[in-house]
């Protein structure tokens, strides 16, 4: 399959009722160069023009800008555009069983002459955002039998979490619990990810929450609208025998050339596009646009 181009616009504003006199702020809006993504083209613009920025790699190698600013100011603009090109990914293999109990024995007690990738070995534990979690494993076993293929098993848990819980962007925030999702039943991307990892991880089987932006298609007869669009996230799972396979549960398939990846980590708060600290500013209100184009 040939490449496919895309532009993309992320905009994040930010309103305060009080002058703020000092900001400090990371952003992570630079979509990674990997085998099958290309970045094109790059732009961050800030407004007001930072008083100090500087780029640096995060631990899990996520391009991250560090900026401040040190006047006053009563707003905050910090707009992204970019091109960038997907190829297809790499295939998953099916032409041989992977049982899901072998993963896990690698991740636990690798071969005494085998190499620790130590990316993956961190994907395997949980993180204060997501604990281990009795309800998640409970919810997790009838997707992985004993001497279930690995692939099988994280397909079929997808697809039950696509199944089971309702896309509802009122029913949760940034901050609710795995086990809170699992009774309420609904939630957002961000949630149905955060299930997802810490099923396989209280399972002992490694996985990593990616975000980025996911190509949508508007209603029939509409047109494609700027700024309707929004974030997105999904899962990484990894096994020995097919490397990193990403699983979408929000939408039940895997992730393809219409998924655009920004930056992973083990949850949430190591890829949030946009925070920081800062000293006034009283009561703020934020509004972001984000926008995916197919270049022709």
């Amino acid at each position: 399959m040939s490449a496919v181009r895309y532009h993309v616009e992320h905009e994040t504003r930010y309103a305060y009722d009080a002058p703020v006199s000092q900001s400090w702020q990371l952003a992570r809006l630079t979509p990674r160069s990997l085998p099958w993504q290309r970045l094109l083209s790059h732009q961050l613009v800030i407004d007001p023009r930072p008083d100090e920025w500087h780029d640096a790699p995060d631990s899990f190698g996520n391009r991250v800008t560090h900026f401040g600013l040190h006047g006053g100011h009563r707003w905050l603009r910090v707009q992204m555009n970019c091109q960038v090109e997907v190829d297809a990914r790499p295939p998953a293999q099916h032409d041989e069983d992977e049982p899901w109990e072998v993963v896990r024995q690698a991740l636990r007690q690798p071969a005494p002459d085998a190499l620790v990738d130590l990316e993956v070995a961190r994907m395997g534990e949980p993180t204060a955002l997501l604990p281990l979690s009795d309800a998640a494993l409970a919810y997790a076993r009838p997707s992985f039998e004993a001497g279930r293929d690995w692939l099988e098993g994280v397909t079929e848990l997808m697809r039950r979490i696509h199944a089971d819980f309702e896309f509802d962007p009122g029913a949760t925030t940034v901050s609710t619990s795995v086990d809170e999702v699992l009774v309420q039943k609904r939630g957002v991307c961000q949630d149905f990810a955060h299930l997802m990892l810490a099923c396989l991880r209280g399972l002992g089987l490694p996985a990593r929450y990616v975000s980025g932006y996911l190509l949508t298609e508007p209603p029939p007869g509409q047109p494609r609208l700027m700024g309707v669009d929004a974030s997105h996230a999904w899962v990484a799972a990894h096994s020995p025998r097919h490397g990193w396979v990403e699983f979408d549960p929000t939408n039940d398939q895997l992730a393809d050339q219409r998924y655009i990846t920004l930056a992973w980590g083990a949850d949430f708060a190591d890829v949030v596009p946009l925070r920081g600290v800062i000293l006034g500013g009283g009561t703020q209100t934020m509004d972001v646009a984000v926008s995916v184009l197919p270049v022709e």
